[in-house]
Order: C-alpha cells, then sequence, then structure tokens
C-alpha cells in the first residue's frame, strides 16, 4: 500500500492539475502497485484539501455502472467519488469550459435522499424508501490525468479514474422533482442533443438494469467503512450513455420527456 507521503503527493498533483487546467499522467505510472485502497485513499486526500479551502461535500456520484460507459473508458468495476457544493450547476448554467480538464458530459437520474440509507445488503425497495425524490441530471466529468499518456501511449488504470474523484467536477440539476413511485425508472430516457444534433440516446434500465442498483452498490461499498448514505445527500447513480466532450461553443439540450430538459451553454 502507498504511504501517507505518497497518498498525500498523489491528491497534491491531482488538485495543483485542477488548478492549473493543466493534466497530470495517470498516477499508476509513478505507483506501479497502487491498490484500490490506495486509489480511494489519494480520492478521500483530495477531497480533504477541497474542504479545507471552504468547499462542502453534498453527495456521492456512481460511475462505471452502464455497458456504455464501461466500455467507452475499457474499464469494468464501478467506482464511485464525492460530490461537492462548488461542482452544483442549475439548470440553464453557462459554463466555462477552459476551468476544465478535458470537459465531458454524462446523461444520468439523481436520487436525493430524505433517510439514513445503510448496509451490505441495501435493495432496490430499501433505496426506493429512503429516496426523497428523483431528479434528472447531467454529470461533468473532467479527468484531471490523462486517459492516455501523450508521451508514453500508457492507458490510465481504474485505480487512476478512482483517485481522481472517478473524473467528477460537477452535476448539473433539472427543475423537476419525482416521487420515486411515480415514474418508471427503467424506461426513464433521454435524448442528448449537442447544438441542435442528435448526440446520444439511452434508458436508465442501461445502468445494472435500474438506477437504483448503482446506490445499492455503493452502500455495500460504504458499509465495510461504517459510512451510509445521509438525508438531503444527492446522489449520480451512473450514466446511461457515453460521455460527449464538450467545448466552448456547445449548446447541449438533454430531453428528458415528461422527466423535463435540462440545457448547459458551453463558452
Amino acid at each position: 500500500m502507498l504511504d501517507s507521503i505518497a497518498i498525500e503527493n498523489a491528491a497534491a498533483a491531482l488538485f495543483e492539475a485542477e488548478q492549473t487546467g493543466q493534466q497530470i499522467k495517470p498516477l499508476t505510472l509513478a505507483y506501479p502497485d497502487m491498490t484500490m485502497d490506495d486509489a480511494y485513499a489519494v480520492q478521500r486526500a483530495w477531497v480533504d484539501r477541497k474542504v479545507a479551502a471552504g468547499d462542502r461535500v453534498t453527495g456521492y456520484k456512481i460511475g462505471l455502472t452502464s455497458r456504455a460507459m464501461q466500455n467507452a473508458m475499457n474499464i469494468t468495476t464501478p467506482d464511485f467519488g464525492v460530490l461537492l457544493e462548488s461542482m452544483y450547476f442549475a439548470n440553464n448554467s453557462t459554463v466555462v469550459a477552459a476551468n476544465f480538464c478535458d470537459p465531458r458530459i454524462e446523461v444520468e437520474l439523481a436520487f436525493v435522499m430524505k433517510k439514513s440509507l445503510f448496509g451490505n445488503d441495501v435493495t432496490i425497495e430499501q433505496v426506493l424508501d429512503a429516496t426523497d425524490y428523483v431528479v434528472p441530471s447531467l454529470e461533468l466529468i473532467a479527468a484531471r490525468s490523462f486517459r492516455t499518456d501523450p508521451e508514453s501511449g500508457y492507458t490510465r488504470k481504474v485505480f487512476d479514474t478512482i483517485a481522481d474523484n472517478a473524473a467528477n467536477a460537477g452535476y448539473i440539476v433539472g427543475d423537476k422533482r419525482f416521487a420515486p413511485e411515480d415514474i418508471d425508472l427503467r424506461w426513464s430516457g433521454a435524448i442528448l442533443y449537442v447544438n441542435g444534433e442528435v448526440e446520444e440516446t439511452g434508458l436508465a434500465a442501461g445502468v445494472q438494469d435500474h438506477p437504483a442498483k448503482g446506490i445499492c452498490w455503493v452502500c455495500k461499498r460504504f458499509a465495510t467503512h461504517g459510512v451510509g448514505l445521509e438525508p438531503g445527500q444527492l446522489v449520480l447513480s451512473g450514466s446511461f450513455t457515453r460521455p460527449v466532450v464538450a467545448k466552448a461553443g456547445d449548446k447541449m439540450t438533454c430531453d428528458y420527456g415528461p422527466l423535463g430538459t435540462i440545457d448547459v451553454t458551453f463558452t
């Protein structure tokens, strides 16, 4: 396992990459023996730096839960990252693309909790019972380490992604809220337009056949550390489309049908 100095150095490198907008080499090039526990330790150290600078934890994102995302990232293991107050964008926001490293947009549903949720064997029914409401969302991902190192051609591993807070950099929330029992979550879908052209489509069933399964997975992952989800936290359940590159000048509209529309403009 990485020692505390290596963990802090890795977190500091990711923190600086975000501040400068300059991506770094995948951490596993420098730390080839990095484990999953090491990666989450680096993530926690990065989050601690953000919180120490005045930020606040508001929830979590679950990633790599759909075939679309696993194939796009060439990674088969789900992961999670931490959502922070500074990452929040309202519907119809304008986002400065240059503020993010390699920004991309993913389409998903978010669950906002009204009850605590903890345990190794949390069920879909328990997730739905603990959910205050579901809201359409877009996730802004921005890899602070290169997906492929431009010098060596080395492709980053799942440990690099996890250490990089699962590449999370922001989330954009829709205007309409829905009780989970009032909508068919599996058949909830979306059409993502980029500059008026259809770029991606998908159904939330793409997330392990039910988006709530992502919440079950993260509860199991947290339970080994004595941690659970808390009331008021927002959890992004996982993208059911591949990530779409966002560039300055792009206007993205995501149409969730009866669940509403999210618009975001990149400058």
